[in-house]
């Protein structure tokens, strides 16, 4: 059996988790008549200190929903570099919300107020785009599992409202953030006017996520999710994976970021190039391979032969992700394969 680390979203449902999904009450969504969904889209919103939510498909469409609602067209969001909303949403805010998009580049995906407010022009008259929103990704995928820092969400959420500039969290692993950094979900929520959190990466349901701010806002992307095809049924039979995950797996996250840190601290023993440990602070083990002599490609395909699947992200990097179903001795495991592998690559260099 193959250890698989591409992602937390490889995930399967436990037996507990398809019970509770077999038991659930349901009704049809669209009415908003499924009481499982209901439920779930007003504890999100209550964990985070928000006045309603939407329950969605995927991480992407609460994400879209939420900008194209602070957003209009023409005006502009500010978003980190290598964020997932322009590095990996297919360039939805522009195709399906005519929203321009403006980067502010980091090295590890780390926020600092000054940069996003740096750049941001809001107001900019007839000439220039308008800044309108400033999205913030945490934990951030590509940046290597990063938490961000509250007193720099603090500051930049106090700057931006000032200047009458929104904030959406892509908040897919806040769940992730809030483990490691012991901040509520509240104190995360208070500072954002949309959020998206996501319940099928570490939490481990098969699919959804949910979107948050005012009623009106929800309001509004709740006709947009119909628009864009994305209104459901008695979806409750998913939703109900989605109250089993909060109930069950928000504290064991911090098995997948232990198991994260040793195998960062087991490669940083073979080549410090490789990754520097105290950078991994979730559950994403982010590996720079350019003074090793082998290709993210490579690696990916001579771990895949040995049994354990990882992401190629970019020619020299590569990406696993612990989750649920990685235990200890798949920990063990796969530190082996990758050890066999890069030593052979360094000394072949």
């Amino acid at each position: 059996m193959a250890i698989d680390l591409r992602s937390d979203t490889v995930t399967k449902p436990s037996d507990a988790m398809r019970a509770a999904m077999a038991a659930a009450p349901v009704g049809d969504d669209v009415y908003g008549d499924d009481p499982t969904v209901n439920s779930l889209e007003e504890r999100v919103a209550a964990m985070f200190g928000h006045e309603a939510g939407l329950f969605t498909p995927t991480g992407s469409l609460a994400n879209q929903l939420a900008i194209r609602t602070l957003v209009k067209p023409g005006e502009e969001l500010l978003v980190e570099t290598r964020s997932h909303i322009v590095r990996a949403e297919l360039g939805a805010a522009a195709t399906f919300s005519g929203i321009t998009t403006r980067t502010w580049p980091t090295a590890d995906g780390s926020l600092r107020a000054e940069d996003p407010l740096a750049i941001a022009h809001e107001n900019a008259g007839p000439y220039l785009v308008s800044t309108t929103a400033i999205a913030v990704e945490n934990t951030h995928n590509f940046g290597g599992g990063t938490v961000q820092p509250l007193s720099e969400i603090e500051k930049l959420s106090s700057a931006a409202h000032a200047r009458g500039i929104a904030m959406h969290l892509d908040g897919a692993r806040i769940w992730n953030a809030h483990i490691a950094s012991g901040v509520s979900f509240a104190e995360y929520g208070k500072h954002f006017d949309t959020i998206s959190v996501c319940l099928s990466k570490g939490l481990g349901a098969p699919i959804g996520s949910v979107m948050l701010s005012n009623k009106s806002r929800v309001a509004e992307a709740r006709i947009w999710r119909k628009r864009y095809g994305a209104g459901m049924r008695q979806v409750g039979i998913i939703a109900a994976a989605g109250h089993y995950a909060l109930e069950n797996n928000i504290a064991r996250l911090a098995q997948d970021h232990a198991r994260a840190k040793k195998i960062a601290t087991a490669l940083h023993g073979l080549d410090s190039s490789l990754i520097d440990p105290v950078k991994v602070e979730t559950n994403i083990v982010g590996l720079e391979l350019s003074k090793i002599g082998i290709t993210a490609a490579a690696l990916t395909s001579q771990c895949k032969e040995a049994g354990l699947w990882i992401s190629a992200l970019g020619p020299h990097y590569a990406r696993l992700v612990t989750h649920l179903d990685f235990d200890d001795n798949q920990c063990d495991e796969a530190i082996a394969i990758l050890t066999k592998i890069l030593k052979s690559a360094l000394v072949a260099k």
